[in-house]
């Protein structure tokens, strides 16, 4: 069995690296470098329809002509020229346009969709908290009915796409009860920009990712109608696992992008650098290396896409199923963003000393890769999922 992209992805994938290479690319270490976060070419990106590719036509989305794999076909060559626009894309449909597609009310879906597939708004995902990151479980804020409205009051961290200028709303996981069981009953609920009581702090000072925009939100007495539940009461949290099931494919497909990238540019610098009289590429210490990164490469695209198509197949209803593809999910990400962390530490070695200076990217790639081992899911997290898929009875 192949996992070959078709015709129309590779299609796709040329007019996603024209735009990448034309619109990102000549700009992104001067975002990096101001950490400055470019509304307009979120807008450019809504045109080219990827916030859009897993929605339905009357939201505005590709529909038919699109799916999840085409999804990580874009957010892979956005981030092949810069993780942080990468992020964006992947955070704004996985984390954000897809909970209220999954689980919205059809009144909930016209009211965010159409603006959010359009690009012109971004949506936030909810869910960290200061003690409660892994441990999703361990939510403590907080929201309670009274006259007909949802009172939410807590605090979360590490928010993409919270506090934009362009922000319309972040769905919250919040503590709605008790179970029979005596265990926390966990809902989602969608709080819109603006608010009263809604507050998206200061923008992080964050090691990476300096382009994309990251918040700690907080609640204080924030009410919003009853109406705003989304999905069934006290299936928060098993609707966010979904969630996160896809997006870690996602990040597979960031964490591709950035290996491409680490590929291509040692190859063109072991061309060009010149030691003892010819290019450090004819070393067997540099060009084994590079070898190296071709099957890291190969390795989790492979890995990414298999598990992309398994998703599309389930959406299709044409095969799988949901326990092999959290299997393959979990397995995507841990290799694919562990690959990646390596990738830069070997594109770096490669680079020497230049490697370590802000004016060439492989520095922006390198600090933009470790979150891929923390985001969605740690590495820690992905190897309790496996070993559990394999029936061993971790803890």
């Amino acid at each position: 069995m192949t996992f070959e992209l078709s015709r129309e992805h590779e299609e796709f994938r040329r007019s996603v690296r024209e735009f990448a290479e034309a619109e990102i690319a000549p700009h992104a270490a001067q975002w990096d470098r101001e950490h400055h976060f470019p509304v307009d070419v979120v807008g450019k990106m809504g045109k080219l329809g990827l916030f859009g590719l897993t929605a339905p036509e009357e939201y505005g989305g590709a529909g038919e002509d699109g799916d999840f794999t085409s999804l990580c076909v874009a957010i892979e060559e956005i981030g092949r020229v810069d993780q942080s626009m990468g992020i964006t894309l992947e955070a704004a449909v996985g984390l954000g346009i897809n909970p209220i597609l999954t689980y919205g009310t059809e009144e909930q879906k016209r009211a965010w969709l159409p603006d959010l597939v359009a690009g012109d708004r971004l949506a936030g995902f909810g869910l960290t908290e200061p003690g409660a990151g892994s441990d999703a479980g361990a939510t403590r804020t907080r929201a309670e009915l009274d006259n007909g409205e949802w009172v939410v009051n807590g605090a979360k961290q590490f928010i993409t796409n919270s506090g934009s200028q362009i922000t319309s709303v972040v769905t919250v996981t919040a503590r709605t009860g008790l179970r029979e069981n005596g265990k926390p009953e966990i809902s989602t609920i969608i709080v819109p920009s603006g608010t009263p009581g809604f507050t998206a702090e200061k923008a992080y000072d964050k090691l990476g990712w300096h382009a994309s925009d990251t918040h700690p939100l907080t609640f204080e007495d924030v009410r919003v109608p009853e109406a705003n539940l989304l999905g069934e009461r006290g299936r928060g949290y098993a609707q966010f696992l979904a969630t996160l099931d896809d997006g870690r494919v996602a990040i597979a497909a960031l964490a591709v992008g950035c290996i491409q990238a680490c590929l291509d540019m040692s190859l063109a610098y072991a061309g060009e650098r010149q030691t003892f009289g010819g290019p450090i590429g004819r070393k067997q210490g540099v060009a084994f290396q590079i070898a190296d990164l071709e099957v890291m490469l190969h390795a989790s695209r492979l890995l990414t896409y298999r598990a992309a198509a398994m998703k599309d197949a389930m959406e299709r209803g044409t095969g799988g199923s949901t326990s092999a593809f959290k299997q393959a999910a979990a397995v995507a990400k841990l290799y694919a963003t562990e690959s990646a962390v390596t990738a830069t530490r070997i594109a770096t070695q490669v680079f020497g000393g230049y490697g370590f200076m802000e004016e060439y990217p492989v520095t922006r790639f390198y600090r933009d890769a470790k979150v891929l081992e923390i985001g969605e899911g740690t590495s820690e997290v992905q190897r309790m999922l496996i070993a559990r898929g394999l029936g061993l009875p971790v803890e």
